[in-house]
Protein backbone atom coordinates (compact mmCIF):
# COMPACT_ATOMS: atom_id res chain seq x y z
CA UNK A 1 0.00 0.00 0.00
CA UNK A 2 1.48 3.38 -1.07
CA UNK A 3 1.56 5.10 1.95
CA UNK A 4 -0.16 8.23 2.72
CA UNK A 5 -0.65 10.38 5.29
CA UNK A 6 -4.20 11.44 4.69
CA UNK A 7 -6.96 9.90 3.96
CA UNK A 8 -9.52 11.57 1.82
CA UNK A 9 -12.29 12.60 4.57
CA UNK A 10 -8.73 14.53 6.55
CA UNK A 11 -8.27 16.58 3.15
CA UNK A 12 -12.10 17.70 3.33
CA UNK A 13 -11.71 18.31 6.92
CA UNK A 14 -8.70 20.68 6.41
CA UNK A 15 -10.34 22.39 3.42
CA UNK A 16 -13.67 23.03 5.31
CA UNK A 17 -11.03 24.61 8.00
CA UNK A 18 -9.23 26.96 5.88
CA UNK A 19 -12.10 27.62 3.92
CA UNK A 20 -11.48 26.40 0.06
CA UNK A 21 -13.28 23.90 -2.01
CA UNK A 22 -10.72 22.50 -3.56
CA UNK A 23 -6.84 21.92 -3.93
CA UNK A 24 -6.31 24.14 -7.20
CA UNK A 25 -7.13 27.33 -4.74
CA UNK A 26 -4.09 27.29 -3.04
CA UNK A 27 -2.12 27.78 -5.87
CA UNK A 28 -4.25 30.63 -7.21
CA UNK A 29 -1.91 33.71 -6.59
CA UNK A 30 0.81 31.37 -8.74
CA UNK A 31 0.71 33.32 -12.18
CA UNK A 32 -0.94 30.45 -14.62
CA UNK A 33 2.47 31.02 -16.99
CA UNK A 34 4.64 29.74 -13.97
CA UNK A 35 2.37 26.52 -13.48
CA UNK A 36 3.78 22.61 -15.34
CA UNK A 37 0.99 21.79 -17.70
CA UNK A 38 1.94 18.19 -17.99
CA UNK A 39 4.37 16.16 -15.13
CA UNK A 40 8.01 16.01 -15.95
CA UNK A 41 9.37 13.30 -17.91
CA UNK A 42 10.32 11.19 -13.99
CA UNK A 43 10.76 7.35 -14.43
CA UNK A 44 8.38 5.17 -12.84
CA UNK A 45 8.71 4.24 -8.89
CA UNK A 46 10.72 1.12 -7.94
CA UNK A 47 10.10 -1.17 -5.29
CA UNK A 48 12.78 -1.08 -2.35
CA UNK A 49 14.36 -3.96 -3.79
CA UNK A 50 15.12 -2.33 -7.09
CA UNK A 51 15.86 1.10 -5.13
CA UNK A 52 18.64 -0.64 -3.43
CA UNK A 53 20.22 -2.29 -6.64
CA UNK A 54 20.38 0.86 -8.06
CA UNK A 55 21.65 2.94 -5.45
CA UNK A 56 24.26 0.17 -5.12
CA UNK A 57 25.62 -0.03 -8.62
CA UNK A 58 25.95 3.84 -8.16
CA UNK A 59 28.09 3.27 -4.71
CA UNK A 60 30.58 1.18 -6.34
CA UNK A 61 31.37 3.65 -9.08
CA UNK A 62 33.31 5.22 -5.92
CA UNK A 63 36.90 4.99 -6.13
CA UNK A 64 37.90 5.76 -2.37
CA UNK A 65 41.45 6.68 -2.05
CA UNK A 66 43.82 4.63 -0.14
CA UNK A 67 45.18 7.80 1.55
CA UNK A 68 44.57 11.07 1.25
CA UNK A 69 47.70 13.53 2.06
CA UNK A 70 45.16 17.17 1.43
CA UNK A 71 44.17 18.78 4.51
CA UNK A 72 43.19 22.59 3.91
CA UNK A 73 41.06 23.10 6.20
CA UNK A 74 39.59 19.54 6.04
CA UNK A 75 41.00 16.62 7.84
CA UNK A 76 40.91 12.54 7.93
CA UNK A 77 41.28 11.85 11.33
CA UNK A 78 40.19 8.32 12.98
CA UNK A 79 36.76 8.47 14.68
CA UNK A 80 36.22 6.36 17.74
CA UNK A 81 32.63 3.84 17.17
CA UNK A 82 31.75 5.41 19.91
CA UNK A 83 30.87 8.90 17.92
CA UNK A 84 28.39 7.27 15.55
CA UNK A 85 27.07 5.05 17.50
CA UNK A 86 25.55 8.06 19.89
CA UNK A 87 24.84 10.81 17.29
CA UNK A 88 22.86 7.33 15.37
CA UNK A 89 20.21 7.33 18.47
CA UNK A 90 16.59 7.96 17.13
CA UNK A 91 16.57 11.03 20.12
CA UNK A 92 19.46 13.23 18.87
CA UNK A 93 19.48 12.28 14.76
CA UNK A 94 18.96 16.15 13.26
CA UNK A 95 21.11 19.03 12.60
CA UNK A 96 18.37 21.13 13.65
CA UNK A 97 17.96 23.12 17.17
CA UNK A 98 15.49 21.91 19.76
CA UNK A 99 12.24 23.92 19.89
CA UNK A 100 10.56 23.00 23.45
CA UNK A 101 13.91 22.84 24.22
CA UNK A 102 13.18 22.58 28.18
CA UNK A 103 11.47 19.28 27.42
CA UNK A 104 14.37 17.86 25.15
CA UNK A 105 17.38 17.77 28.21
CA UNK A 106 18.88 15.07 26.66
CA UNK A 107 20.17 16.99 23.42
CA UNK A 108 20.32 20.19 25.75
CA UNK A 109 23.02 18.78 28.38
CA UNK A 110 24.96 17.00 25.55
CA UNK A 111 25.28 21.10 24.19
CA UNK A 112 25.92 22.31 27.02
CA UNK A 113 28.91 19.38 27.46
CA UNK A 114 30.02 19.88 24.19
CA UNK A 115 30.23 24.13 25.04
CA UNK A 116 31.69 23.58 28.33
CA UNK A 117 34.74 21.40 26.66
CA UNK A 118 35.24 24.10 23.79
CA UNK A 119 35.67 26.65 26.40
CA UNK A 120 38.37 24.62 28.25
CA UNK A 121 40.26 23.81 25.04
CA UNK A 122 40.09 27.42 24.09
CA UNK A 123 40.68 29.22 27.20
CA UNK A 124 37.71 31.64 26.88
CA UNK A 125 34.61 31.94 29.17
CA UNK A 126 32.10 30.84 26.91
CA UNK A 127 31.21 29.16 23.84
CA UNK A 128 27.97 28.76 21.87
CA UNK A 129 25.89 26.25 20.51
CA UNK A 130 28.25 26.21 16.93
CA UNK A 131 28.09 27.68 14.18
CA UNK A 132 27.04 26.52 10.34
CA UNK A 133 31.51 25.66 9.50
CA UNK A 134 35.01 27.44 10.21
CA UNK A 135 33.98 30.70 8.07
CA UNK A 136 30.85 31.72 9.48
CA UNK A 137 31.85 31.58 12.70
CA UNK A 138 35.12 33.38 12.13
CA UNK A 139 33.74 35.93 9.98
CA UNK A 140 30.22 36.55 12.08
CA UNK A 141 33.00 37.22 14.81
CA UNK A 142 34.48 39.82 12.71
CA UNK A 143 31.00 41.72 12.10
CA UNK A 144 29.91 41.53 15.61
CA UNK A 145 33.40 43.65 16.39
CA UNK A 146 32.52 45.81 13.79
CA UNK A 147 28.35 46.78 14.77
CA UNK A 148 29.76 46.38 18.36
CA UNK A 149 32.50 49.20 17.74
CA UNK A 150 30.70 50.97 15.18
CA UNK A 151 34.00 50.99 12.72
CA UNK A 152 34.19 49.73 9.58
CA UNK A 153 37.79 47.99 9.22
CA UNK A 154 38.71 45.00 9.12
CA UNK A 155 42.15 43.45 8.72
CA UNK A 156 42.75 39.95 7.74
CA UNK A 157 45.73 37.94 7.19
CA UNK A 158 46.56 36.49 3.65
CA UNK A 159 47.14 33.35 5.22
CA UNK A 160 43.87 32.82 6.54
CA UNK A 161 42.01 30.38 4.48
CA UNK A 162 41.43 31.73 1.09
CA UNK A 163 37.32 30.71 1.43
CA UNK A 164 37.48 31.95 4.75
CA UNK A 165 38.37 35.35 3.08
CA UNK A 166 35.84 34.84 0.29
CA UNK A 167 32.75 34.85 3.18
CA UNK A 168 34.29 37.69 4.66
CA UNK A 169 34.73 39.48 1.12
CA UNK A 170 31.23 39.22 0.93
CA UNK A 171 29.89 40.00 4.32
CA UNK A 172 31.70 42.95 4.43
CA UNK A 173 30.63 43.95 0.34
CA UNK A 174 26.53 43.64 2.31
CA UNK A 175 27.57 45.73 5.31
CA UNK A 176 29.82 48.40 4.35
CA UNK A 177 33.19 47.48 5.43
CA UNK A 178 36.29 47.70 3.80
CA UNK A 179 38.82 44.41 4.13
CA UNK A 180 42.82 45.09 3.95
CA UNK A 181 44.46 41.84 3.61
CA UNK A 182 47.98 41.92 5.06
CA UNK A 183 50.70 40.12 3.17
CA UNK A 184 52.84 36.93 4.99
CA UNK A 185 56.20 37.20 5.59
CA UNK A 186 59.04 34.07 4.44
CA UNK A 187 58.69 32.40 7.49
CA UNK A 188 54.76 31.72 6.66
CA UNK A 189 53.27 34.41 9.43
CA UNK A 190 51.59 37.26 9.92
CA UNK A 191 54.12 40.88 9.33
CA UNK A 192 53.56 42.65 12.22
CA UNK A 193 55.41 45.53 10.26
CA UNK A 194 52.78 45.55 7.86
CA UNK A 195 49.83 45.33 10.93
CA UNK A 196 51.31 48.12 12.28
CA UNK A 197 50.84 50.11 9.17
CA UNK A 198 47.12 49.40 8.95
CA UNK A 199 46.26 49.71 12.17
CA UNK A 200 44.40 52.71 13.20
CA UNK A 201 41.14 54.27 15.03
CA UNK A 202 39.17 52.43 12.30
CA UNK A 203 39.91 49.28 12.80
CA UNK A 204 37.14 47.08 14.40
CA UNK A 205 38.99 43.67 14.15
CA UNK A 206 42.60 42.01 13.48
CA UNK A 207 41.95 38.56 11.99
CA UNK A 208 44.35 35.66 11.93
CA UNK A 209 44.59 31.69 12.14
CA UNK A 210 46.93 29.63 14.18
CA UNK A 211 47.75 27.27 12.43
CA UNK A 212 47.07 28.81 9.25
CA UNK A 213 46.48 27.68 5.90
CA UNK A 214 49.81 26.72 5.19
CA UNK A 215 50.11 24.78 8.41
CA UNK A 216 52.39 27.56 10.07
CA UNK A 217 51.72 28.06 14.01
CA UNK A 218 51.44 31.92 14.36
CA UNK A 219 53.00 33.99 17.52
CA UNK A 220 49.56 35.33 18.43
CA UNK A 221 50.94 37.32 21.86
CA UNK A 222 52.70 40.57 20.12
CA UNK A 223 49.37 40.12 17.38
CA UNK A 224 47.58 40.98 20.25
CA UNK A 225 49.26 43.62 21.90
CA UNK A 226 49.61 45.53 18.45
CA UNK A 227 45.61 45.01 18.18
CA UNK A 228 44.32 45.98 21.84
CA UNK A 229 46.70 49.17 21.87
CA UNK A 230 44.90 50.42 18.73
CA UNK A 231 41.52 49.88 20.23
CA UNK A 232 40.26 47.05 18.42
CA UNK A 233 39.45 43.26 19.03
CA UNK A 234 41.51 39.90 17.75
CA UNK A 235 39.47 37.33 16.22
CA UNK A 236 41.81 33.92 16.16
CA UNK A 237 40.92 31.05 14.20
CA UNK A 238 42.65 27.90 13.88
CA UNK A 239 42.40 25.25 10.86
CA UNK A 240 42.81 21.71 12.61
CA UNK A 241 40.72 21.24 15.98
CA UNK A 242 43.45 18.71 17.07
CA UNK A 243 46.24 21.29 17.75
CA UNK A 244 44.51 22.34 20.76
CA UNK A 245 45.40 19.61 22.35
CA UNK A 246 49.07 20.64 22.50
CA UNK A 247 49.43 24.38 21.56
CA UNK A 248 48.56 27.05 23.26
CA UNK A 249 44.79 28.48 23.10
CA UNK A 250 44.72 31.91 21.17
CA UNK A 251 42.22 32.50 24.55
CA UNK A 252 45.25 32.27 26.57
CA UNK A 253 46.84 34.82 24.59
CA UNK A 254 44.25 37.41 24.98
CA UNK A 255 42.35 36.72 21.95
CA UNK A 256 38.94 38.17 22.18
CA UNK A 257 37.19 35.64 19.65
CA UNK A 258 38.82 32.23 19.43
CA UNK A 259 36.99 30.33 16.13
CA UNK A 260 37.70 27.36 13.89
CA UNK A 261 36.17 24.76 12.12
CA UNK A 262 35.13 21.49 14.32
CA UNK A 263 35.28 18.96 11.83
CA UNK A 264 38.13 17.38 13.22
CA UNK A 265 36.21 16.31 16.39
CA UNK A 266 34.53 13.29 15.28
CA UNK A 267 32.98 14.48 11.85
CA UNK A 268 33.71 12.79 8.53
CA UNK A 269 35.39 14.29 5.44
CA UNK A 270 31.88 13.29 3.69
CA UNK A 271 32.76 15.54 0.78
CA UNK A 272 33.01 18.77 2.56
CA UNK A 273 30.01 19.10 4.95
CA UNK A 274 28.11 19.37 6.86
CA UNK A 275 30.87 20.43 9.56
CA UNK A 276 30.64 22.94 12.42
CA UNK A 277 31.84 26.10 13.17
CA UNK A 278 33.62 26.28 16.87
CA UNK A 279 32.85 30.43 18.25
CA UNK A 280 34.09 30.60 21.95
CA UNK A 281 34.16 34.32 23.34
CA UNK A 282 35.02 36.53 26.48
CA UNK A 283 32.56 36.48 29.03
CA UNK A 284 31.81 40.29 28.15
CA UNK A 285 30.29 39.35 24.71
CA UNK A 286 27.74 36.66 25.88
CA UNK A 287 24.99 38.98 25.05
CA UNK A 288 26.18 40.05 21.60
CA UNK A 289 27.44 36.05 20.11
CA UNK A 290 25.10 35.07 17.65
CA UNK A 291 23.60 31.64 18.07
CA UNK A 292 22.57 29.73 21.42
CA UNK A 293 24.27 29.32 24.87
CA UNK A 294 22.73 26.59 26.95
CA UNK A 295 23.13 26.95 30.44
CA UNK A 296 22.85 24.59 33.52
CA UNK A 297 20.19 25.45 36.78
CA UNK A 298 18.07 23.54 39.21
CA UNK A 299 13.94 23.18 38.91
CA UNK A 300 12.02 24.32 42.44
CA UNK A 301 12.86 21.00 43.50
CA UNK A 302 16.62 21.09 43.47
CA UNK A 303 17.01 18.57 40.19
CA UNK A 304 20.01 19.70 37.50
CA UNK A 305 18.27 20.60 34.39
CA UNK A 306 19.66 22.60 31.32
CA UNK A 307 17.69 25.21 29.37
CA UNK A 308 18.36 27.54 26.28
CA UNK A 309 19.87 30.42 28.80
CA UNK A 310 20.32 32.91 25.41
CA UNK A 311 18.98 32.91 21.55
CA UNK A 312 20.56 35.98 20.00
CA UNK A 313 18.57 34.75 16.54
CA UNK A 314 16.13 36.53 14.38
CA UNK A 315 13.45 34.17 15.27
CA UNK A 316 13.56 34.71 18.99
CA UNK A 317 13.84 38.82 19.04
CA UNK A 318 13.32 41.36 17.20
CA UNK A 319 14.88 40.89 13.74
CA UNK A 320 16.84 44.72 13.65
CA UNK A 321 18.06 43.49 17.50
CA UNK A 322 19.26 40.34 16.35
CA UNK A 323 23.37 39.86 16.43
CA UNK A 324 22.76 36.94 13.37
CA UNK A 325 20.94 35.24 11.44
CA UNK A 326 21.98 31.43 11.92
CA UNK A 327 19.18 30.02 12.49
CA UNK A 328 20.54 25.75 12.50
CA UNK A 329 23.47 25.27 14.94
CA UNK A 330 24.72 22.02 13.63
CA UNK A 331 23.72 20.54 16.40
CA UNK A 332 24.57 16.86 15.29
CA UNK A 333 27.54 17.53 14.48
CA UNK A 334 28.28 19.36 17.60
CA UNK A 335 27.01 16.14 19.62
CA UNK A 336 29.66 14.21 17.54
CA UNK A 337 32.68 16.49 18.52
CA UNK A 338 31.44 16.06 22.11
CA UNK A 339 31.42 12.79 22.05
CA UNK A 340 34.60 12.87 20.52
CA UNK A 341 36.32 14.70 22.59
CA UNK A 342 35.02 12.94 25.55
CA UNK A 343 36.24 9.82 24.46
CA UNK A 344 39.63 11.06 23.58
CA UNK A 345 39.93 12.86 26.82
CA UNK A 346 43.42 13.91 27.92
CA UNK A 347 44.55 11.46 24.88
CA UNK A 348 43.68 14.60 22.84
CA UNK A 349 47.90 15.68 23.13
CA UNK A 350 49.00 12.27 22.32
CA UNK A 351 47.14 12.21 18.98
CA UNK A 352 48.26 15.64 18.32
CA UNK A 353 51.97 14.54 18.83
CA UNK A 354 51.44 11.78 16.64
CA UNK A 355 50.12 14.25 14.09
CA UNK A 356 53.56 16.35 14.25
CA UNK A 357 55.50 12.86 14.16
CA UNK A 358 54.01 11.83 11.10
CA UNK A 359 53.87 15.49 9.74
CA UNK A 360 57.79 16.05 10.28
CA UNK A 361 58.48 12.07 8.54
CA UNK A 362 56.56 13.04 5.50
CA UNK A 363 58.21 16.56 5.22
CA UNK A 364 61.81 15.01 5.69
CA UNK A 365 61.35 12.75 3.49
CA UNK A 366 59.43 14.90 0.56
CA UNK A 367 62.69 17.27 1.17
CA UNK A 368 65.43 14.10 0.71
CA UNK A 369 63.82 14.67 -3.00
CA UNK A 370 66.29 16.31 -5.58
CA UNK A 371 64.22 19.57 -6.92
CA UNK A 372 61.86 19.92 -3.34
CA UNK A 373 62.41 22.81 -1.30
CA UNK A 374 60.60 24.50 1.98
CA UNK A 375 58.70 27.45 1.46
CA UNK A 376 58.39 28.65 5.01
CA UNK A 377 60.65 28.64 8.12
CA UNK A 378 58.39 29.11 11.11
CA UNK A 379 57.38 25.96 13.14
CA UNK A 380 54.45 23.90 11.56
CA UNK A 381 51.43 21.68 12.81
CA UNK A 382 49.95 18.57 10.70
CA UNK A 383 50.53 20.32 7.11
CA UNK A 384 53.14 22.22 5.33
CA UNK A 385 54.64 23.75 1.83
CA UNK A 386 56.55 22.47 0.38
CA UNK A 387 58.17 23.78 -3.85
CA UNK A 388 58.94 21.02 -5.88
CA UNK A 389 59.27 20.41 -10.16
CA UNK A 390 56.17 20.02 -11.13
CA UNK A 391 53.04 20.10 -8.53
CA UNK A 392 50.38 19.11 -11.38
CA UNK A 393 52.65 16.23 -12.49
CA UNK A 394 53.19 14.94 -9.09
CA UNK A 395 49.61 14.79 -8.01
CA UNK A 396 48.49 13.09 -11.03
CA UNK A 397 50.70 9.96 -10.58
CA UNK A 398 49.86 9.68 -6.99
CA UNK A 399 45.98 9.65 -7.97
CA UNK A 400 47.20 7.10 -10.36
CA UNK A 401 47.75 5.36 -7.56
CA UNK A 402 45.00 5.79 -5.54
CA UNK A 403 46.37 9.04 -3.31
CA UNK A 404 44.97 12.45 -2.72
CA UNK A 405 47.88 14.48 -3.17
CA UNK A 406 48.79 17.85 -1.91
CA UNK A 407 46.88 20.75 -2.38
CA UNK A 408 47.85 23.09 -4.98
CA UNK A 409 48.65 26.60 -3.52
CA UNK A 410 48.68 28.49 -7.14
CA UNK A 411 45.28 28.45 -7.78
CA UNK A 412 45.08 30.89 -4.25
CA UNK A 413 48.62 32.11 -4.10
CA UNK A 414 49.89 33.12 -7.57
CA UNK A 415 53.44 33.47 -5.96
CA UNK A 416 53.53 30.31 -4.64
CA UNK A 417 53.89 27.92 -8.06
CA UNK A 418 54.79 24.70 -8.17
CA UNK A 419 53.60 24.30 -3.91
CA UNK A 420 51.79 21.90 -2.32
CA UNK A 421 50.56 22.47 0.62
CA UNK A 422 50.78 18.37 2.37
CA UNK A 423 49.21 17.00 5.48
CA UNK A 424 49.99 13.96 7.49
CA UNK A 425 47.30 12.89 10.14
CA UNK A 426 47.49 9.79 12.23
CA UNK A 427 45.92 7.76 9.29
CA UNK A 428 48.73 7.73 7.44
CA UNK A 429 51.41 4.96 7.75
CA UNK A 430 54.92 5.17 8.31
CA UNK A 431 54.85 2.28 5.20
CA UNK A 432 52.35 4.72 3.68
CA UNK A 433 54.38 7.73 3.58
CA UNK A 434 57.63 5.31 2.39
CA UNK A 435 55.16 4.39 -0.50
CA UNK A 436 54.53 8.10 -1.46
CA UNK A 437 57.88 9.18 -1.38
CA UNK A 438 59.04 5.72 -3.59
CA UNK A 439 55.90 6.72 -5.88
CA UNK A 440 57.11 10.41 -6.27
CA UNK A 441 60.94 9.25 -6.91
Amino acid sequence: MDYCPHTPDDIKQMQAAIGVAGIDELFADIPKKFRLKQIPDIPSALSEQETVSVMSDLARKNKLPQLTLTGAGAYHHFIPAVVGHIVGRAEFYTAYTPYQAEISQGILQAIYEYQTMIAHLTSTEIANASMYDGASAMIEAAVLCAKMSGKTKIIVARSVHPEYRQVLQTYCWANGYTVVELAYMPSGQIDLNALQNELDDQVAAVLVQSPNFFGVIEDIAPVVDNVHKKGALLVAGFTDGTSLGILKPAGAAGADFVVGEGQSFGNPLNYGGPYLGIFAAREKFMRRIPGRLVGATEDKKGRRGFVLTLQTREQHIRREKATSNICSNEALCALAAGVYLAALGKNLRKLAELNIYKTQYLKNKLLGLVGWQEVFSAPVYNEFVLRCPDSRKVNEKLKNEGIIGGYELQKDYPELENSLLLCATEMISKTGIDRVVEIIK
